[in-house]
């Protein structure tokens, strides 16, 4: 029943893959995802299906390539003419594609096995197929593809070469002196190319001259073959470090880009290296692409521009740059300077009527490329090439000036359908506006263009000036400087660049009187942009000063206590430690350069190594069914032998005894858990690694505490302890440990995983294996959560949600408030996995409700090292001091005790003084708790709670400086001195510049003034689209 349900939805999927594939069939993430899907159907005929559909579109590499030439040999009769011509026929487009050695091998022994079963008898209609003269043209043409390999060439080579031989060796008198003469040129071209085996070619060129070359010709042979393949040998050596470097870096994609670039340094470029270096680089690029390595398709389209600009410089033969050409625009499809370059050649080397055909159909099928329509850096240079052919067909006369213009003004639309930001540096007005601005019956058109480019992109201060620039070019002046006037003020992103262009615009046009209006219109405007900047900076820096607070806040290190395991000996001065009494009576300043000497006198001590980092889940067992009684001491005396004991801790449940042995090292388990079943008093015990007791729960109601889980997994055994995570670190997290006294009672609680909880929420419910860590919902909560920021005070919950669910599925979104409710602008939103996490930092600088947002990976565990002024302070007075806890208390059952009387935001337990720092959400709650007029009791004690202290720290960490005597390192330069004040202008230095999306809202409506008005209308229609 499951199999079938799953071939059902793996033919639903299937269905859903080829609708998208249908709408967007450029799309190679979807064909990739069509191939994994039909592998799963089980089916080979999907399979083929996806492979020949993802060929169809696209150069595949061998990951396609080699499963469905496997696929067709397994189904073809091989000793029919058809199907092994369909065979021959799928390794030459194979090998068109991609560089492929193991495609390269599989061929060259699909014909040698052929040829040796055909030996025998050969089918007529095979004709040529299979003769010994096709056999060599046919080896030699695939042994070539791979030549330049200087790794593996040798792989492809070496079959050819045994072919050869067993040839000539059974070869009849008449044809050996033919065949010997093939096999010397072979060997001999093999010795002059560059390979990692030469030293066996150059010993099978040795045998070869023993065998079938007169005894005297042998040493002459042998010292001209030396001499010839001296070059090779050392172009070998010489590459061989980058090989190694290759090989080591995993055969990466920088790993190439290093190489390549090392290559074409070189004063003589090598093109029998650095063509075949190309295909490598290209065929690994596709690979990574496939498996859909992040930057693999930039790097592949690098790879295509940087292989057919090598070899155009190589000047290699049109007809090889051209098949080039032909496969570099099938594998990267959307790489627009790849299609410009392809333009560009077909109009340098067809004729014209030809070259007008081939790139008028080179442009026309990008239009139907989704991925390049959408991506302006690749769009762009496609348009600016299809424009500069036509713009070259005008200037021979061949052509109007209506299909350019209708083909910039089409390239304009897409660029600003494509994205809302559009092309910053306006490359397609720019050449629109060159091209106007050459015709004088255009010269209007310009104007229009320009006036339209400025209402679109309203704060660019690019498109501002050109429009200034090209009414003053048309003496438009009173136009020009209204649309100074409107724009001075505005919300502009370089200002000073208008205001600059303002000024020299009124000297150059203006009067005394215009001149003087300007400067008084811009150091009014400046007022105002430096006031919106001082604005923008300040809302800035509270929003960083609050962030940075609260991340400090939750970043406090927890008190802990490390068990030496032999004592440690008084630490010998360290080179850095100075004498107080020495700085104390000095009454001058030390110069750097003794400091320098002294220090350098000093002995160099070495640090003591690192502690371990404790492993309580593996190292530790469990002990029930203990007899009443029993001592720690009894316990140790059975454990004793196993390993050293870390620690031994007996808890008396109500209805039994159990307890829990750490030791110090995992490998003492295997060990203890042989105690099971051993008696103490005379009474069998139980013996079980505790994480196997252990439960992890999670995705539970939010208001959840100890006692309702307590309730709903006691039913299942006797419970010896629950454990909440602490909440110092991640406000949000939510999950607990249930560990039981056997793993019995543990299995039978897992039945409620699944179980529907309130709030649409399935309990998950699994046994706490340390090694399965990971699996755990919560255990790489930081690495799943991104941090949004720079956002509208506008934005809403469901806002956010709708824009990161196109990247994966949106566990929660956090929107940061303040007291009074108010969104902060930034917010956290968590996603199922970290993958999709990451695939959200696509997101960063995308516009919502106007403002562009940051977007980087959250990590709340990071300490600032910037801290707001004053942030200590604010701290300190919401937060208070609990005293007299019970032993072992737990942050989390502390913060849902005091949860019950205010608003906690964070509780810190310092286990080695029994007090607890907790941090309120306001100080209007800390109130709450130090004005409540009885106590609070947990666990059996009564709370003390007092205020924190104002003049410092807990004293669990103390920051005061130490005695004059204590020996402690103080700073030279540790001396104080006066801060900038809020006026200063360190501070005002700091402030950063920061852009708003709302633009200029002035326009002009330049006056005809005799500059070419007819036509106007119809260009601003074209231009406008018909609006």
């Amino acid at each position: 029943m499951d199999v079938a349900m799953n071939e059902a939805d793996s033919l639903e999927a299937l269905s859903a893959i080829l609708e998208r594939i249908t709408e967007n069939p450029y799309d190679i993430s979807l064909h990739a995802e069509h191939v994994r899907i039909a592998r799963t159907t089980g089916m080979d005929e999907h399979v083929e299906s996806a492979l020949e559909m993802m060929t169809a579109f696209w150069a595949a590499g061998e990951q396609v390539w080699l499963p469905l030439i496997l696929q067709k040999t397994n189904a073809s009769n091989l000793e029919s003419p058809e199907d092994i011509k369909t065979i021959l026929g799928l390794y030459a487009r194979a090998e068109h594609d991609h560089l492929s050695i193991p495609i390269l091998q599989k061929h060259l022994e699909f014909l040698v096995e052929r040829w040796e079963h055909f030996t025998e008898s050969k089918p007529e209609d095979l004709g040529e197929l299979f003769t010994p003269d096709w056999m060599h043209e046919a080896l030699s043409k695939v042994v070539s593809q791979g030549l330049g390999h200087l790794t593996k060439s040798h792989l492809l080579w070496d079959i050819q070469r045994d072919w050869e031989l067993e040839r000539l060796q059974y070869s009849s008198d008449e044809e050996k002196d033919n065949l010997s003469n093939i096999v010397e040129t072979m060997l001999l071209e093999r010795l002059q190319q560059p390979h990692s085996n030469y030293e066996e070619t150059f010993q099978v060129y040795s045998s070869f001259t023993t065998n079938y070359k007169a005894h005297d010709q042998y040493e002459p042979l042998l010292v001209k073959a030396s001499k010839l393949r001296g070059r090779s040998v050392k172009g070998y050596q010489l590459r061989e470090p980058l090989e190694t470097s290759l090989e080591r870096s995993g055969f990466s994609l920088d790993g190439y880009a290093y190489y390549l670039s090392a290559e074409r340094r070189r004063k003589s470029p090598d093109i029998f290296v650095l063509k075949p270096l190309y295909e490598r680089a290209i065929s690994e690029a596709e690979k990574r692409r496939f498996d859909g390595e992040p930057g693999a398709e930039e790097a592949l389209r690098s790879f295509w521009t940087g292989y057919v600009d090598f070899l155009r410089t190589q000047d290699v033969e049109d007809e090889q740059l051209l098949l080039i050409f032909q496969r570099g625009v099938r594998s990267v499809p959307a790489s627009g300077e790849l299609l410009a370059r392809y333009m560009r050649f077909l109009e340098r080397a067809l004729q014209l009527e030809e070259a007008s055909a081939q790139i008028g159909a080179v442009y026309d099928k990008a239009q139907s490329i989704a991925p390049l329509q959408s991506d302006i850096e690749q769009l762009v240079p496609t348009v600016l090439a299809r424009a500069g052919f036509e713009k070259r067909l005008i200037e021979a006369g061949k052509s109007g000036y209506g299909a350019l213009l209708q083909i910039v003004l089409d390239g304009i639309s897409q660029v600003r359908k494509a994205s809302k930001t559009g092309d910053v540096r306006l490359r397609l007005e720019k050449h629109l506006s060159g091209v106007c601005l050459d015709v004088e019956d255009l010269y209007a058109n310009a104007v229009v263009l320009w006036e339209d480019t400025a209402k679109h992109y309203k704060n660019s201060y690019l498109a501002w000036t050109s429009y200034t620039e090209v009414l003053t070019r048309q003496h438009m002046y009173d136009d020009a400087r209204k649309v100074f006037q409107d724009i001075a003020a505005k919300n502009i992103d370089w200002p000073e660049a208008i205001w600059e262009a303002w000024i020299s615009f009124e000297q150059l046009h203006g009067t005394v009187a215009n001149i003087e209006n300007a400067l008084d219109r811009i150091e009014r405007a400046q007022f105002q942009v430096n006031a919106r900047r001082a604005q923008e900076t300040e809302r800035a820096q509270v929003a960083a000063a609050q962030l940075i607070a609260e991340t400090q806040a939750s970043a406090a290190p927890v008190a802990t206590t490390s068990i030496p395991l032999q004592p440690v000996p008084a630490r010998e001065p360290a080179a850095m430690d100075v004498d107080l009494a020495v700085i104390s009576d000095s009454n001058s300043k030390r110069k750097a350069d003794d400091d320098i000497a002294e220090s350098s006198k000093k002995a160099r001590i070495e640090e003591p190594p690192a502690k371990l980092k404790r492993d309580r889940e593996n190292c530790t067992v469990f002990i029930a069914e203990i007899t009443a009684g029993v001592e720690e001491d009894e316990l140790r005396a059975l454990f004793k032998d196993c390993g050293v004991i870390r620690e031994v801790k007996t808890t008396q449940l109500p209805n039994s005894l159990v307890a829990t042995i750490e030791f110090m090292e995992r490998d003492s388990i295997p060990a203890a858990l042989t105690k099971d079943k051993k008696r103490i008093c005379g009474k069998e015990i139980a013996v079980h690694l505790a994480w196997r007791s252990t439960l992890y729960v999670t995705n539970f109601p939010e208001d959840a505490d100890d006692t309702f889980i307590r309730t709903l997994f006691g039913k299942y055994g006797e419970i010896f302890d629950v454990r909440w995570p602490s909440k110092k670190f991640k406000s949000t997290r939510r999950f607990c440990y249930v560990q039981y006294t056997s793993p019995a009672s543990a299995e039978h609680a897992l039945e409620m995983n699944g179980t529907d909880m309130l709030e649409g929420r399935k309990l998950s419910v699994y046994i706490s294996n340390p090694e399965r860590r990971k699996e755990r919902t919560d255990s790489d909560a930081n690495e799943r959560e991104v941090y949004v920021a720079g956002l509208s005070k506008l934005v809403t919950k469901d806002d956010l949600e709708t824009l990161f669910k196109t990247y994966g599925t949106v566990k929660d979104v956090r929107m940061i408030t303040d007291d009074k409710g108010r969104f902060k602008g930034f917010a956290f939103v968590e996603f199922a996995s970290e993958q999709e996490a990451r695939a959200a930092l696509s997101a960063n600088n995308h516009e919502l409700k106007k403002r562009h947002m940051a977007v980087t990976l959250s990590d709340s565990r990071v300490r600032p090292k910037n801290k707001a002024p004053g942030y200590r302070e604010e701290i300190r007075n919401r937060s208070v001091r609990v005293r007299n806890l019970p032993p072992g208390t737990q942050d989390g059952l502390l913060q849902q005790a005091l949860e019950k009387h205010a608003k906690i935001k964070r509780v810190e337990v310092f286990t080695n003084i029994a007090e607890a720092e907790v941090e309120l959400e306001t100080p209007a709650e800390a109130g709450k708790l130090l004005l409540r007029p009885d106590s609070i009791e947990f666990n059996g004690n009564k709370l003390q709670i007092v205020a924190e202290n104002t003049t410092g720290p807990p004293t669990s960490r103390p920051i005061a400086p130490p005695s004059a005597t204590s020996g402690f390192f103080i700073p030279r330069n540790a001396v104080s001195r006066p801060r900038a004040g809020l006026g200063s202008k360190q501070r005002g230095a700091r402030a950063a510049q920061l852009l708003s999306t709302s633009g200029a809202s002035g326009s002009a409506n330049p006056a005809n003034n005799g500059g070419g008005g007819k036509g106007q209308d119809d260009f601003r229609k074209m231009l406008l689209g018909g609006k």
